[in-house]
Parts: C-alpha cells; sequence; structure tokens
C-alpha cells in the first residue's frame, strides 16, 4: 500500500499516530510526505528521525519550510521567532541532519502521481516538472550549496520562459515548486495572498484553475496550502488540512486505484496569524 501525506512540520505525535491509524508497515508499505517535514511543530528533530527510521519506506519532498533550515544553518538567513528549529541546529549531529534533508527531492513520480510541495505553473507538463526539479536538487546536493541558497530569495522572475538561466530559473523552479498558491491566467506568479481559494484577488486564481495548464490530466497532489485544505478531484489532491494550526493530519492510499483517506487530529503547536 501506497499512501500520501501533508505537511508534517514536525507534529512528530500527529505523525505517528497516523501511521497506526493506518497500520503502516515498512516491510509492506511505502509513504510520500508532501514536504514541510520541520519547523512550527513541537518536534522537528524526532519528525526527521521518525522519516529516516522508516529507511526506503518513506520519501520525503522538500517545502519551502525545509529549505529555510538549509537556510538558517547555513547562516544565510535569520531564524524566524516562530521557527522550531534549534533542536536540530543544537544536535551533535546537525551536519548529518542537515545533509539528509538536502537529500530529499523537490518532484517526485509515485503511483501515477506527480508528487509536489506546492505547484505547477502552467507552462509545464509533468516531465519538464520532473527534469527542472532534478536540475534543482543537484545544486541542493552539490558542493555550492551555500552560494547557491544566498541566491535562492526572491520573487523575481515572476513569470517562467524556456531561456531563464542561472540563478533566475532555479529561483523560479523553488518558488513554483515550494511556494505558489495563486497565479495569473498568464502564469505570472503571486506570493501576497496565502488565503483559501475562494478568496482570489481579482485577476487571480490558484495555480490548478488556469486555463489550458499543460498539466491538466496529469494526477498532481501537493501539500502547502493549509488554507485550501483538503482537495480531492480524479486528478488533483490537496493534503494540507493544517495539522500545525490544530486541524488534521490527512494519508489518502493511492495505489492500485484506491482513493482512501485517513485523517487524525492534531494539537495545534501556532496560531494562524502574521509571524
Amino acid at each position: 500500500m501506497h499512501y500520501l501525506i501533508g505537511d508534517l512540520q514536525g507534529c512528530c505525535d500527529a505523525f505517528e499516530r497516523l501511521l497506526a491509524e493506518i497500520g503502516f508497515s515498512p516491510s509492506r508499505d511505502r509513504l510520500t510526505v508532501l514536504g514541510d517535514l520541520v519547523n512550527r511543530g513541537p518536534e522537528s528533530l524526532r519528525t526527521l528521525r521518525r522519516l529516516r527510521e522508516l529507511g526506503d519506506a518513506a520519501d520525503a519532498l522538500l517545502g519551502n519550510h525545509d529549505l529555510h533550515l538549509l537556510a538558517v544553518a547555513h547562516g544565510v538567513r535569520p531564524e524566524h521567532r516562530s521557527d522550531t528549529l534549534r533542536e536540530i541546529l543544537d544536535s551533535s549531529e546537525r551536519e548529518a541532519w542537515i545533509d539528509w534533508v538536502r537529500q530529499r527531492p523537490l518532484a517526485l513520480r509515485r503511483e501515477g502521481w506527480l508528487c509536489v510541495h506546492a505547484g505547477l505553473p502552467p507552462q509545464w507538463d509533468a516531465a519538464q516538472a520532473l527534469a527542472l526539479a532534478a536540475e534543482v536538487e543537484a545544486l541542493l546536493r552539490g558542493p555550492g550549496l551555500r552560494d547557491f541558497l544566498t541566491v535562492m530569495y526572491g520573487n523575481e522572475p515572476a513569470r517562467w520562459r524556456d531561456d531563464l538561466q542561472g540563478a533566475d530559473r532555479w529561483r523560479f523552479v523553488i518558488n513554483v515548486l515550494t511556494r505558489v498558491r495563486f497565479c495569473a491566467a498568464d502564469g505570472t506568479l503571486d506570493f501576497k495572498t496565502k488565503d483559501g481559494a475562494l478568496q482570489a484577488p481579482p485577476g487571480l486564481m490558484p495555480w490548478f484553475e488556469v486555463p489550458g495548464r499543460r498539466s491538466a490530466g496529469e494526477p498532481v497532489a501537493f501539500g502547502h496550502w493549509s488554507t485550501l485544505g483538503l482537495l480531492e478531484r480524479p486528478d488533483l489532491l490537496a493534503l494540507d488540512t493544517g495539522c500545525v494550526w490544530g486541524g488534521q493530519l490527512s494519508a489518502v492510499r493511492v495505489d492500485g486505484g484506491r482513493r482512501e483517506l485517513t485523517q487524525v487530529r492534531c494539537q495545534q503547536a501556532q496560531k494562524p496569524g502574521p509571524v
């Protein structure tokens, strides 16, 4: 059995309860966590340890909070007051954990589903998304990680072009795979609005509603958008159901043509609002 699981964000107790609820067995089952493994929840280090213990039975994507951990660890970004990364940063195994995190992928295909943390621009199909993710994964895993992290942040370019090169190309890939929620009809990304899909500002729409999206019809699973909540369509799964905010942690079984949802309630670790 293969399960896709929404954002953990260091909520290891909820993760353990979800594994028990689905009767997960590493010798028989597989799972894919859709990014944001750490941060804001109370037990980021324990969450990483639990995922690593599962070995080949678990895949875990990189989300924006996981990239933030890498940036803080390399002195590129300061800690935020809502961060809960200190136990990892102070660990005697700090370097091993940072290395483990940077080896995680940005996109995967599992059981027919393209798995990303946040979304896709309308100009990409699934094959292009996987190829571009692999380009950036090589940088994250390579010897120039710190140099890459220094150019990773920023909202420009806001629209994909096939001739993008260097830092602009890599930054766009990171932004769309780990940060996007809304965009315009021409694929221009928006990073200001974090509300639910029904609160789209004029001229914007959820990335998956853009007319003519090249990945339409390709099953895509993502997390990242807690205010969107659970969304189940034949070719779309949104699985960030706000665990860290006191919502639920969600898993969907996707193997063999099945679609079976399991959820556990979560203790609130953060209060919604500006941070």
